[in-house]
């Protein structure tokens, strides 16, 4: 159990009427908020200044403090890069202090405002930031129309219940520009997540420039058009497919797909990417970029049809959604996909200092690998004995490559199928079955479960535009628990934390992409921050209420409806 540091009897009697209190609506919930006596508030203002002791390391984080308050509230401090003695002047000061006796959780930070002074202290640069978005959230939730603002004294000490608190996006189904993925990963920062879990590729368009591979950017990335309507659509396409009806069920059998036609698409390139890269790093949230891999691979094969197998007839980047089992989109298991996968991954790797790369490893129709005379030669050669065990093959050696270069692989739960790669990381995302077996198996899980953390699906029971037509509410998703009561307590420190996934097949634009996310995504922070015993819905929702007015602050595009509810 981590503890204050001691507190000299001089401070103790200030808090002699202090509660323990869940106040200040506070999103996540701090471990522990201690109210000061009324009378000891702090007034944050133009005579404010910033002290960060002269620790370069920090100056990122009291930056960004600074750049909140000019632009919310137009308030504009100094930063002093050195010790400063506080004399009885009118001036106040806001301290960001490194000390190690915090060390003990990765992230924890203490916050403590008194009557001249804001001190926010964490072991690392980290914890600070987590610190400032505590006082953000103390900070009014409307523009002021005074000088200063008023902070009431307090002292809260804080730490996350999980190491790895994620969100997803995909932005092959849609894409988003850097200037949105940017605000993205802001609105992540805001609830103290700290992986951003970016799928840049699949079979609608691949939306990274591999220089070696330029194929993948002027054919890979655009379709020629987008499907109409919920899936399977309606109407005529003039993509034709391959189809094996004595083998894979389609509902109709004969069903063609009606799209606007329109060309659509788009990637980032490598010095976008480096930008995006930097810029989430400054808010300490590390990307893990999803390469797809083997299935989910049609837009790959739109460029480089050499690596499919020989089933496959006329490939184009698909413009509608869904597994695609009645076509081809899985990569031909052989050296010469290998060698581009790695060429593609050497380049990712260079992008992305992330110990992490996803590799998906989700929904392979092995059916195609099972009609391709030459990957049943391969598997003849190398002693495999059937599909499934292939793919663990395919995921092994790919796993091996990445792991020599230092990094190790994230995949979907699929990747358990015929045997996990030994150092793999494993992302349940079919309920908790997978994530458990992994646990069991002592490999890291990150819990995603698509019944309860997928926000592409409906927040409400019917919504005023096309959805997936699932429904996952703000209360399952808060009501949430990442840990297994089935796991030994031994295997429950397998699981890492959780991440909450938005697909965006019916999701074309930023302010969908806000109104699907909000307010969930602050549920989702507060399951994978706060500890279950500061954990309550019906408080939740009153914190909530103040949380609104913040998104507005914000100028965020949250979904309304939660407040007349």
């Amino acid at each position: 159990m981590i503890v204050f540091r001691k507190i000299q009897i001089t401070t103790l009697l200030l808090f002699v009427f202090l509660i323990l209190a869940k106040g200040q609506d506070i999103i996540p919930n701090p471990v522990q908020l201690i109210k000061g006596i009324p009378g000891n508030s702090f007034d944050l203002g133009p005579n404010t200044k910033v002290i960060i002791r002269e620790n370069k390391d920090i100056q990122p984080t009291a930056e960004y403090l600074l750049q909140y308050l000019a632009k919310y509230y137009n308030i504009h401090l100094p930063i002093l890069n050195r010790h400063t003695k506080i004399e009885e002047t009118q001036d106040s000061y806001i301290h960001l202090t490194l000390d190690q006796k915090l060390a003990s959780v990765v992230g924890s930070y203490q916050l403590e405002i008194s009557k001249n002074q804001i001190e926010i202290s964490s072991a690392t640069p980290e914890g600070l930031f987590y610190g400032i978005q505590t006082l953000i959230q103390i900070l009014p939730v409307s523009p002021i129309e005074k000088s200063a603002i008023t902070l009431p004294a307090l002292k809260i000490y804080d730490y996350p219940r999980f190491q790895y608190r994620g969100m997803h996006l995909d932005v092959s189904r849609h894409f988003f520009d850097v200037e949105f993925i940017k605000k993205y990963i802001d609105y992540l920062a805001l609830h103290k997540i700290n992986y951003f879990h970016w799928h840049l590729t699949d079979d609608q368009g691949w939306r990274i420039e591999i220089k070696k591979y330029p194929k993948l950017t002027t054919i890979s990335s655009w379709r020629k058009g987008t499907i109409i309507g919920l899936f399977p659509g309606k109407g005529n396409e003039n993509i034709k497919y391959q189809v094996l009806p004595d083998q894979i069920k389609i509902t109709p059998a004969n069903h063609v797909i009606k799209t606007d036609n329109k060309v659509y698409g788009g990637f980032y390139t490598q010095e976008e990417i480096k930008e995006v890269v930097a810029y989430a790093a400054s808010r300490f949230i590390t990307i893990i970029p999803e390469i797809e891999m083997p299935a989910h691979s049609r837009a790959v094969l739109a460029a480089y049809p050499e690596l499919g197998t020989e089933a496959q007839i006329s490939i184009e980047v698909a413009t509608t959604w869904g597994m695609f089992n009645k076509y081809n989109n899985v990569f031909q298991v052989q050296d010469k996909t290998f060698q581009f996968l790695e060429g593609v991954l050497d380049e990712v790797i260079e992008l992305f200092p992330s110990k992490f790369i996803h590799i998906g490893g989700d929904e392979a129709a092995k059916v195609w690998w099972k009609k391709s005379s030459a990957t049943q030669q391969f598997m003849k050669s190398n002693g495999i004995p059937n599909e499934v065990a292939l793919q663990s093959y395919f995921v092994q050696r790919v796993e091996k490559y990445l792991n020599n270069k230092g990094k190790t692989i994230i995949g979907w739960d699929e990747v358990l199928d015929g045997g996990l790669a030994p150092n793999t990381i494993v992302m349940s995302w079919r309920g908790e079955k997978g994530g458990i077996a992994a646990a069991q198996q002592n490999h890291p899980v990150i819990m995603t479960p698509e019944n309860i953390l997928y926000f592409n699906h409906n927040q409400f029971l019917q919504e005023d535009s096309l959805t997936v037509k699932k429904y996952n509410p703000l209360e399952a998703v808060y009501n949430y628990d990442p840990v297994p009561s089935i796991l030994t307590a031994e295997q429950q420190k397998f699981i890492w934390g959780a991440q909450a996934n938005l697909w965006t097949e019916y999701i074309p634009n930023p302010q969908k992409v806000e109104y699907m996310i909000f307010p969930r995504i602050a549920a989702l922070s507060e399951i994978t921050w706060s500890q279950n015993s500061n954990k309550s819905y019906t408080d939740f929702l009153n914190r909530l209420k103040t949380q609104f007015k913040r998104y507005k602050l914000w100028g965020i595009n949250y979904s309304k409806k939660y407040e007349k509810n």
